[in-house]
């Protein structure tokens, strides 16, 4: 099957189990884009990819909005699954396409599996990752996992960080070390099982994560959307009493994410995982239900 939007839209179904449980709106107001909602929210929370860049690429229109939404005194953050770089990279990167965030107003999920790594007991951790120095923030070591296969039999747990450089020997040197050896933790610091990019979806630490539960039947621990911790990271930061509306692109991370943190929903359709596709059929198959759909942030 090709690795397309109902290809990773039946990876994320498939997964489903495995994700919190959520209440949705009956239905779902359509409006223009998130300028339509300014009055309503005070604070909103945008997913990055699909919502401000695809790839490297800003969406059109999203820096516009986003500091217009700045300038109008609404306190807006971005919420991202990524965990392969430390968060103050991600804010030189924003600024880049013509955001301007300070680092409080970023948080990724890399923040929350740090917050996770802090409550347990040191041990050789060995990590999926794109290069092995980038311990930043995280408060751990780690070997970087790559072709041999002592690396992965001598590490006491697993940090699933990036899959830049990731492959299937390389997961299944993964499987048959947690098969031999199952009673190890892995965290995932990136849930999302694809990223789209220009050229189209990258496969992401989430699906092997997934993968990996399928072929072994451990149980991983995630820290980004639509896990809690990522959202707790954010409730921390946001003024008791106000009016939050999370946005991003998909409906299995940032629409069920949101909702089960109890914050109003609104999905981009026209620059993410659902681009070009009729959205409906999607929300009706999965029963996950958006309060608000916009073409465009």
């Amino acid at each position: 099957m090709p690795r397309d939007t109902d290809w990773a839209f039946d990876q994320y179904e498939q997964a489903r189990k495995a994700m919190p449980r959520a209440r949705f709106p009956d239905h779902s107001e359509r409006v223009a884009d998130l300028g339509d909602l300014a009055d309503r929210f005070d604070v909103f929370l945008l997913d990055a990819f699909g919502v401000m860049n695809v790839g490297d690429t800003p969406v059109p229109g999203a820096t516009a909005r986003v500091a217009a939404l700045q300038e109008a005194g609404k306190q807006v953050m971005v919420l991202t699954n990524g965990a392969s770089f430390p968060t103050s990279t991600r804010v030189d990167k924003y600024r880049d396409y013509g955001f301007e965030f300070a680092p409080v107003d970023v948080i990724s999920s890399r923040d929350a599996l740090a917050a996770q790594l802090a409550g347990m007991p040191p041990i050789n951790w060995a990590g999926m990752a794109p290069q092995a120095p980038l311990f930043d923030g995280l408060g751990v070591r780690f070997d970087l996992l790559a072709d041999d296969p002592e690396t992965y039999d001598r590490a006491g747990g697993f940090l699933l960080l990036g899959s830049q450089i990731w492959n299937d020997s390389r997961q299944a040197l993964l499987v048959d070390s947690l098969r031999a050896n199952p009673h190890r933790p892995v965290l995932v610091g990136n849930p999302d099982l694809v990223a789209p990019y220009e050229h189209g979806f990258n496969l992401q630490p989430g699906l092997y994560a997934h993968w990996l539960a399928r072929d072994t039947g451990i149980v991983p621990r995630y820290t980004g959307k639509p896990y809690a911790g990522i959202f707790d990271l954010a409730k921390r930061r946001i003024p008791t009493g106000a009016r939050v509306l999370m946005v991003g692109d998909t409906l299995h991370t940032d629409i069920l994410g949101g909702a089960a943190a109890g914050f109003s929903t609104l999905l981009i359709e026209d620059h993410g995982l659902f681009k070009g596709k009729d959205i409906s059929g999607y929300i009706r198959q999965s029963g996950i239900r958006p309060d608000f759909i916009a073409p465009t942030t």
